[in-house]
């Protein structure tokens, strides 16, 4: 598949997670966006109200992450954060699943936990986007983690949040794209630092990349 520039960019959802980012760093990736105009901007909750200011007039979306990075707060706490989120400006949300509790075998306790933030974030008006951490699991519980998240509403599947033992891996999005069939999001993160990269991802059925690298990316379409 060949895209335009434009087209790429409509893909990126333009990441800055770092714990050291600044209110000058914030600035900068949203005017990055706008001058791209990406999908959206992903950003830490806090940041989400300066994002929405910045991006206030455009299509470019605020995107923010709940239970990052381990996944392991209470479910009331990610319903908190949703809500929280959505009211200072988010459009979209990507929570990260109970890992501990899909490899304990618990699938009732890991589909509840998201079908509370999925019913959270629509209630608002926001999509939901699901981090299953592909790096930490087997075949076998991404599958069953990919299958949790159609179930329980929410809008994509996601791989990494980029703070594990990996990223992103193509075959991986190709396992999610086959678990879900051809009409859900599948959104690819970690690790797409070229334009190669971003294009294996969209090859195996990625249909949003989470990247730090949006620039040096749709620069190398010039």
């Amino acid at each position: 598949m060949e895209l335009t520039k434009a087209q790429m960019a409509k893909y990126m959802d333009a990441t800055l997670l770092k714990a050291d980012a600044t209110e000058a760093q914030i600035d900068e990736l949203c005017n990055e966006a706008k001058d791209y105009d990406t999908a959206s901007v992903c950003v830490n909750p806090y940041w989400v109200p300066r994002a929405a200011k910045d991006l206030e007039g455009t299509d470019v979306k605020v995107c923010t992450v709940i239970g990052f990075p381990l996944g392991a707060n209470t479910t009331a706490t990610k319903v908190f954060e949703t809500n929280d989120a959505i009211d200072n400006g988010a459009d979209e949300v990507d929570m990260v699943i109970n890992i501990g509790e899909l490899k304990s075998g618990h699938d009732d306790i890991v589909l509840e936990d998201i079908k509370a933030v999925a019913d959270a974030a629509h209630a608002k008006g926001a999509l939901l986007k699901v981090i299953i951490e592909t790096a930490l699991l087997t075949e076998d519980e991404k599958i069953r983690a990919t299958k949790m998240t159609v179930d329980a509403g929410a809008d994509y599947v996601k791989t990494s949040t980029g703070f594990s033992t990996a990223g992103a891996t193509a075959p991986d999005v190709a396992l999610m794209r086959e678990t879900v069939g051809p009409d859900f999001g599948v959104k690819a993160a970690g690790g797409i630092h070229s334009l190669k990269e971003a294009y294996d991802m969209i090859d195996a059925g990625a249909t949003r990349l989470g990247v730090s690298a949006h620039v040096q990316i749709l620069e190398e379409m010039e």
